[in-house]
């Protein structure tokens, strides 16, 4: 392997892509998947992957059924280009196993990498939680020589939420928030959105920290009795809530929520602070704070979260 600060990286994770960026890697990614956006500049980065599934031409219903008929038959939903990866060589490639719907499969990876670039080293990053998204952080560092650049990182994202949780872990009133994953079928929250809205300042309802994102019933979102509701489809941008919600109808009985009667709905970009773990994971933990506590934290910016208006039968 070349030296470190030569090193040819492709990143096949948007989180992963963050987390180079962020220890000022960019210049050594020579390629990205088709939805690394952030920051802004990588995106003329050689795309490394293809989707076979629309966010914007598809309902939510439409994208779900799309997702586990592919998978149902052991297909995928992404495509690798291989010979692109041949001709980047790259030294290090990032990925994931955690989530088939989340990026190409690890196996494909594997395969594509024994086949085409066979010196390259694989790295799978498989976090569960925030302090996992924490040691994904480091153990990148460490692959790159940026160890040190990577403890400070983690000691700053650390220290803001220590900041919100101290202003939130002695609070009596911790409203019940539903963190709406998935919109047709409904999705409860999983992995580390829990703890986010915990640190924030809220009752997380149906979810668990450290597990899957689990299919749930409208139902039982109304049973849990919300007192805010989040919506946060996983991979959407708020642009893209916005327009689903156009199509998308809740059930009659949905009028009787609390958040629903007291105007507390909300839309956040899914991809910049829950879908992807990365350091922008923190900053969703900030402007949840808002949401929940303003009195404390103030008013979230329409750039951090907007209140929106659901569709009910």
């Amino acid at each position: 392997m070349q030296e470190k600060n030569e090193l040819k990286i492709a990143s096949l994770l948007p989180s992963a892509t963050e987390i180079l960026c962020a220890l000022d890697l960019e210049k050594n990614l020579v390629g990205i998947t088709h939805e690394c956006d952030y920051p802004a500049s990588v995106s003329e980065k050689p795309h490394l992957t293809a989707s076979r599934i629309s966010h914007e031409m598809m309902s939510s219903a439409e994208i779900d059924h799309a997702v586990r008929s592919n998978l149902d038959g052991h297909g995928s939903i992404y495509d690798l280009d291989e010979k692109l990866l041949e001709e980047l060589k790259p030294d290090l490639i990032i990925t994931q196993e955690l989530c088939e719907v989340c990026a190409v499969s690890y196996k494909t990876v594997k395969k594509a990498a024994k086949m085409f670039v066979a010196d390259a080293t694989v790295v799978s990053l498989e976090p569960n939680t925030i302090a996992d998204i924490f040691d994904n952080i480091k153990t990148v560092g460490e692959l790159t020589e940026k160890k040190d650049e990577a403890v400070k990182l983690v000691e700053e994202l650390q220290n803001r939420l220590s900041k919100v949780r101290e202003k939130t872990e002695n609070l009596k009133k911790r409203p019940r928030v539903f963190m709406l994953e998935w919109l047709e079928p409904p999705f409860a929250p999983g992995h580390w959105t829990p703890e986010q809205v915990e640190i924030a300042g809220g009752n997380c309802l149906l979810g668990e920290a450290g597990k899957k994102s689990l299919t749930t019933t409208y139902e039982a979102i109304y049973e849990s009795k919300p007192e805010i509701l989040v919506l946060i489809p996983c991979g959407y941008y708020t642009r893209d809530i916005v327009r689903q919600l156009e199509t998308t109808q809740f059930p009659s009985d949905w009028r009787e929520l609390p958040a629903v009667k007291n105007n507390n709905v909300w839309a956040m970009d899914a991809s910049a602070y829950f879908s992807r773990p990365a350091p922008r994971v923190v900053d969703g933990v900030e402007i949840l704070a808002k949401i929940f506590h303003a009195d404390i934290f103030g008013e979230p910016s329409e750039k951090e979260a907007i209140r929106v208006k659901i569709n009910i039968g």
